[in-house]
């Protein structure tokens, strides 16, 4: 197996220039950093990682913390997180997080300090005091993508203009009679809960416009969640629309109509949040989050924190209105509640 010592004689730098442009330390001139990787590429030289990490004190590995690794959302996330780091010489460590408290405990009172990452990013998880004290007693630089918790430094959508854009397209296409289908905390301060802060969303853009919610049914972000709670507002006083807080909820309300009957969207409007990979074919209106670029700017977050030569994004994430064939105007024009 060749050495660094002939992929620096290939490339026609030293020894200390070819380790740096290998392992992604030091500022390099692009072209010399080139030519060192490509010297490398012909003589199919890998640097290690044990002699990487003993040499420089790092693992080369970025530690992500998910809840759900078969979701679809998580999966576009994580691809972009892969990539980034892959690109800047970095590999990914994945950690599921379960309900199960003896696994949350083994993961951070003992997986998490073997010392095998060198930064910590959490998606979307809930985590109790004693975890965050967990994370930060690491001394990694630890982001956070969509987390509920004020104490972690995190990458986040604003739910609540994510929400407001939805209803006020609802609203703009003449309905005033629209119900919601997601989940709420009670409590007074649910922090920075990504439910709960597109219910209130929903909510605020409704009373601008002077109207008030035709119906509130709860699911948990899932196809069945979404067929059982639209099949709950559906009966009785039918909504015209429904804004459903996730994609797949909302394709449960498009099953859910069209076995009671309904034309969609002459008879009810859908609106979803997500850009669901599947929304397009079911021709569903929706707030496109751009999960895949979320996984790429929270990966530049983390490279930068690291000391990487990126640029750190903002903390604001983008999102856009789709607009497809499951909103109209209604079909008979209802008096304002």
């Amino acid at each position: 197996m060749p050495g660094l010592e002939e992929v620096a004689r290939r490339a026609g730098v030293s020894t200390a220039t070819a380790s740096r442009a290998l392992n992604g330390r030091g500022r390099l001139a692009d072209a010399t950093r080139e030519r060192v990787r490509r010297a490398a590429a012909e003589l199919g030289y890998v640097v290690s990682a044990t002699a990487s990490s003993l040499a420089t004190g790092r693992t080369r590995s970025v530690g992500v913390l998910v809840p759900l690794l078969g979701r679809w959302f998580f999966a576009n996330v994580l691809d972009g997180i892969a990539t980034t780091l892959a690109t800047h010489g970095y590999d990914i460590t994945l950690y599921n997080v379960s309900d199960d408290s003896a696994q949350r405990r083994h993961l951070f009172e003992t997986a998490l300090r073997r010392g095998r990452v060198d930064a910590v990013i959490a998606l979307s998880l809930d985590l109790a005091d004693a975890e965050i004290d967990a994370l930060e007693a690491l001394g990694l630089p630890l982001i956070g993508l969509g987390t509920p918790s004020r104490r972690l430094s995190a990458l986040r959508v604003d739910d609540t203009a994510v929400a407001r854009a939805a209803t006020e397209h609802l609203l703009a296409l003449g309905h005033r009679d629209i119900a919601h289908i997601g989940q709420s905390r009670d409590e007074d301060d649910p922090q920075l809960d990504i439910p709960t802060l597109r219910r209130r969303g929903f909510e605020a853009a409704l009373a601008d416009a002077g109207a008030t919610p035709a119906g509130f049914a709860t699911g948990d972000f899932t196809i069945e969640a979404g067929y059982r709670a639209a099949n709950e507002l559906l009966t009785g006083a039918r909504p015209t629309a429904i804004f459903a807080a996730s994609d797949e909820l909302a394709f449960g309300a498009l099953f859910a109509a069209r076995d009671a009957g309904l034309r969609v969207p002459g008879d009810l409007s859908v609106v979803g949040v997500d850009g669901h990979e599947l929304s397009g074919f079911f021709r569903l209106t929706t707030i496109e989050q751009f999960p895949r670029a979320q996984g790429e700017r929270v990966a530049e977050t983390v490279l930068a924190a690291l000391g990487e030569d990126v640029a750190a994004p903002a903390a604001s994430l983008p999102f856009e209105l789709v607009e497809r064939a499951s909103t109209a105007a209604p079909a008979t024009p209802r008096p304002s509640r």
